[in-house]
């Protein structure tokens, strides 16, 4: 995990907040994705690409918190 030490913390939630919540209306992307994933609509591969591609960046912050955690202790 230490390529994950070369992406500083702000890059990181700028990511979050523009690829993993756009678009922003009527409601973030990632939420209507979460939705159709838990109610089993999700089925298409275009879908489910989308998913990944805008759940990728809320991965990589957590990841990136519990490195600096482990780092740190």
């Amino acid at each position: 995990m230490a390529w994950l030490d070369q992406f500083s913390l702000t890059l990181i939630i700028l990511a979050c907040v523009l690829l993993g919540l756009a678009p922003f209306f009527p409601e973030p992307h990632i939420w209507e994705k979460l939705k159709m994933l838990a109610a089993g609509d999700l089925s298409r591969p275009l879908d489910i690409f989308d998913l990944v591609l805008h759940a990728t960046p809320f991965i990589a912050l957590i990841l990136k918190l519990i490195r600096m955690w482990q780092v740190g202790k």
